[in-house]
């Protein structure tokens, strides 16, 4: 059974999780990362399995746009450090067109996600904090600091925090810093605070002290009580994180037992999901390491890019380089398995994979015909290849407009991987130049050459013919195939290996070929 099925089944069997509600959040302070992507499919794909079971069910994604900034990417760090430490709502956009730095960022990963196909509706946390729906569980937290505190000390080991301190952050009245304020009185209506110099690194404080209401967005509470308070505020009964923030003693279990000692609601069901990594390492925008979430449909058809997160079981790391590597032709492939599953029913758990990555209807479980990726990488490069023409004789029969949708689809995608991508030993094109790699050849593969060059003097070969007649001659010369290959392809393009020899041959100039091999 695929693996979402299987969640799905779980969460309604255990009787908990009622009624079924759906939830996962994400903090707009810069481009989206393609790791960051792996959230909210986990949940959307767990969305759709509870559809699928015939339950009521509700989805919601959480953009945290009330965070203060607290980073920026290296192309904004110089313009927008006067903002560190300013909620992302109240920052000025990087671009004209959006109201705030918040805005920007959110506006650009709900394309993302929506593109992806998360059904989820989308939610903004400073909205919710500013329409007074937080007031009751800010009220809860500011008259249960002392339990909060304890619940931090006893689950995660952490060292008592100092007296008078309250789980609460303010906009400062004067210099509209959150990130820099410390609150330290409440009596019930209004909170004392400091904006401090030197409370964290990155921000600095103006030093005002003055008091406020906390209700109605005048602050929001810290991130680990903000997460609980969400899901009472909200309702949530399933939210999971990665597993970073479900260790032992994390946030999620801080989490846990402000749900259950504070606010007194139940713990929602967690989906502790593993990492996206890319080259072994976990994906990180501050720290440049990984592809940026809006950029991968330019890689990757979207129902491509949603199944790269599908087919992996949420408990395992998906591992994605697709730098100098074969993973997005390995990822046609796969998705390729998938989809013939789906049309013959010959595994449940591919076809699966196959149904929860499309992002429109379903197609019909008819036969298609699915141009191999690698092979449109191939004949791409040849210069004389019609890809129509190559792939309706491997089909033997016409293409469908299904089909031709697909071959140009896997064009453009290919151009792109070619261009970009693709490993260096790929990525061939016949030298106007006698390659320099041809001083190595031997006695033997040069007289090879030449017979070759003989042999395409003779007439117009088929290529099946022509194949058949280079391993005899190599065979009669008593060369290895592969090196009479190689000296073939060292000939031509300066690489030890390339495309099927004889096809490769008849799809260039026969005469520049022959004068090529001659002068070799």
């Amino acid at each position: 059974m695929f693996w979402a099925n299987k969640v799905a089944k779980e969460i309604i069997k255990s009787g908990k999780y009622q009624p079924f509600w759906v939830d996962d959040m994400f903090t707009p302070s810069g481009f989206a990362h393609t790791g960051s992507l792996r959230g909210p499919l986990v949940h959307d794909l767990v969305f759709r399995a509870l559809q699928a079971e015939g339950v009521s069910v509700k989805s919601t994604y959480v953009f945290n746009d009330f965070d203060p900034i607290d980073g920026l990417p290296p192309e904004l760090a110089d313009k927008f450090s006067p903002y560190l430490g300013y909620p992302l709502r109240l920052a000025p956009s990087p671009k004209e067109g959006y109201k705030s730095f918040g805005e920007y960022f959110t506006v650009d990963f709900q394309k993302v996600l929506r593109s992806l196909g998360v059904a989820a509706e989308f939610l903004s946390s400073w909205d919710m904090y500013h329409e007074g729906k937080f007031n009751g569980v800010i009220r809860e937290a500011l008259d249960n600091s002392e339990k909060i505190q304890d619940i931090y000390q006893k689950v995660s080991g952490s060292k008592k925090r100092e007296k008078g301190w309250l789980p609460f952050q303010v906009t400062c009245e004067i210099c509209q810093k959150l990130g820099t304020t410390r609150v330290h009185g409440w009596n019930g209506k209004t909170v004392r605070y400091t904006c401090e110099q030197s409370m964290v690194t990155w921000a600095k404080g103006c030093g005002y002290t003055g008091e406020m209401s906390p209700f109605d967005g005048n602050g929001k509470l810290p991130w680990k009580v903000d997460w609980a308070a969400h899901w009472k505020v909200m309702g949530v009964t399933v939210e999971g994180a990665g597993k970073d923030h479900s260790s032992a003693g994390g946030s999620r279990d801080i989490a846990k037992a402000i749900c259950e000692e504070v606010f007194h609601i139940p713990n929602p069901y967690n989906l502790p999901y593993e990492f996206f990594l890319i080259g072994g390492k976990k994906m990180s925008s501050s720290k440049g390491l990984g592809l940026k979430a809006r950029d991968l449909t330019k890689l990757i058809p979207a129902e491509i890019g949603r199944f790269l997160f599908t087919r992996t079981d949420y408990r395992q790391a998906i591992e994605f380089d697709p730098v100098e590597t074969m993973a997005i032709p390995d990822l046609f492939d796969e998705y390729d398995r998938c989809w013939n599953a789906y049309i013959t029913g010959s595994d449940e758990n591919l076809s699966s994979a196959y149904v929860m990555s499309q992002i429109d209807k379903l197609p019909p479980k008819k036969p298609v015909f699915l141009p191999r990726f690698r092979d449109v990488a191939n004949y791409l490069q040849l210069a004389n290849i019609d890809l129509v023409q190559k792939f309706t004789e491997i089909k033997k029969d016409r293409l469908t407009t299904v089909d031709l949708d697909i071959l140009h689809e896997r064009e453009k995608y290919t151009k792109v991987w070619l261009e970009n991508f693709a490993p260096s030993d790929i990525v061939y094109s016949v030298n106007k130049d006698i390659p320099k790699e041809t001083a190595d050849l031997s006695t033997g593969q040069k007289e090879y050459l030449s017979e070759v060059a003989l042999l395409l003097e003779k007439k117009d070969w088929q290529a099946g013919e022509l194949q058949q007649e280079l391993y005899q001659l190599s065979k009669k010369k008593n060369i290895p195939v592969k090196e009479a290959l190689t000296a073939i392809y060292l000939s031509l393009i300066g690489k030890t290996h390339g495309p099927k020899a004889a096809w490769f041959l008849l799809d260039q100039d026969k005469k520049f070929i022959i004068e090529r091999f001659k002068n070799v």
